[in-house]
């Protein structure tokens, strides 16, 4: 008997009659009695908001594992409910929340790690039932506090159960059938991709691709766990996330990814000498703020230079603090922000072995008139800095300069 895990979105569960496309999707999976199933959903849609509204109505600044306990109610209800329209329909079932999953965490909450899970009890529940509907997105800690996993948690979760009880596959439902070349909201000739690397896939997650988080990812390429993206509301197949391939690497360029939610911070006339990066850089990363690009301009006179970095829009008050208390240490001039930039990024496994492609990004860039603000590069990305407002057209220009609009593109 195999072991199917079913990961459902907020719109998925967003009122009955979505809950009950979501039943088709887990009864066929089921298949007779052939698979056992672990359901994970997420709160439904809009929840979650609301439940950050309402603690801001309550305090101005909630205490975050309050939050935690509050926003984690979203996922209990979803679960709750569902789990009573399979038992009408006749099934062995049961709702699990994370702490009777024993999904451990560390402490950070509202963004907490899974550190284990109890694989041994989720495998005595599907012993006694054939369906299991766990709350995604949350957790336990040491002391017993429930914790949430951030953003996107509940696809960890699924990702992280179908790992502890040695599922065949996870299928992460959502509103869109699968990976695109680029987000077809922005593109119309953006096409859904077959299959993609994990390695492509943290790359395009980390750059703004929001299909998946990017924690989900890390955790299928550490446990060679198979992810199939696909649509509650189609049949057809999606994309799947696996392991890298002779035929992935064929392929140049497999998408364009790109990122608004940044903010580039200058700090102006910091003392050029060891020390000065990592004052700035280590509160930073206490914080758990996430810088991504770093400029360093060449000091011309030997005494100051500039220290440029992106980090998340969400994360500008706190970068603000942080930078304002350690002004007077690295005795910077001024500190610009600029909140009107965007990240586009183009990712391809063929990138490694083959080369051209950051000067073909740079050129059609160029012809449009889109200057360039900042670079950064991995082995299988080049990411450049923009101003906000051509963030449509870059995505368009490097789509079409690549010719992503055509299945079966290969290196050229």
């Amino acid at each position: 008997m195999g072991i199917i895990v079913q990961k459902f979105g907020g719109t998925s569960v967003a009122n009955l009659e979505c809950m009950q496309q979501v039943l088709a999707k887990v009864t066929s999976a089921h298949c007779d009695g052939a698979n056992k199933v672990v359901v994970v959903l997420s709160a439904m849609s809009g929840e979650t908001n609301r439940l950050i509204d309402l603690a801001s109505q309550w305090s101005t600044r909630p205490d975050s594992a309050e939050m935690d306990s509050l926003v984690s109610t979203g996922e209990q209800v979803s679960v709750a409910l569902f789990s009573m329209l399979l038992k009408d329909a006749g099934y062995n079932a049961r709702s699990i929340l994370g702490h009777q999953a024993e999904i451990k965490t560390d402490s950070k909450f509202g963004r907490a790690r899974i550190l284990d899970i109890n694989s041994d009890r989720l495998k005595s529940y599907l012993e006694e039932y054939d369906i299991l509907v766990v709350a995604g997105f949350q957790g336990i800690n040491c002391d017993g506090r429930i914790t949430t996993l951030g953003r996107g948690g509940s696809d960890t979760s699924a990702v992280a159960l179908a790992v502890a009880v040695d599922a065949d596959v996870c299928e992460i439902f959502t509103d869109v059938e699968g990976v695109y070349t680029t987000d077809p909201n922005l593109c119309s000739t953006a096409r859904k991709i077959p299959k993609i690397s994990y390695d492509e896939m943290l790359e395009m997650a980390s750059m703004g691709a929001k299909v998946l988080q990017i924690r989900s990812v890390e955790f299928a390429k550490k446990y060679n766990m198979t992810v199939h993206v696909r649509s509650t509301f189609s049949d057809c197949n999606g994309t799947f996330v696996t392991q890298e391939d002779e035929s992935m690497e064929a392929v140049l360029v497999s998408g364009i990814a790109y990122d608004k939610d940044q903010i580039r911070v200058t700090v102006c006339d910091v003392e050029d000498r060891p020390g000065v990066a990592s004052a700035i850089f280590l509160p930073l990363a206490d914080a758990g703020i996430v810088v991504d690009m770093i400029i360093q301009n060449t000091s011309r006179d030997g005494k100051t230079t500039d220290m440029t970095f992106t980090v998340p829009r969400n994360d500008l008050e706190k970068t603000q603090e942080i930078i304002n208390r350690i002004e007077s240490d690295i005795k910077a001039s001024e500190v610009l922000i600029d909140e009107r930039v965007s990240k586009v990024s183009v990712i391809g496994v063929g990138m490694r072995s083959h080369s051209g492609v950051a000067s073909r990004m740079f050129e059609s860039l160029c012809k449009e008139g889109i200057n360039i603000l900042m670079i950064s590069t991995s082995e299988i990305k080049v990411t450049c800095l923009i101003e906000e407002k051509y963030t449509e057209l870059a995505v368009g220009t490097l789509h079409d300069t690549f010719e992503l609009d055509k299945e079966g593109h290969v290196c050229t």
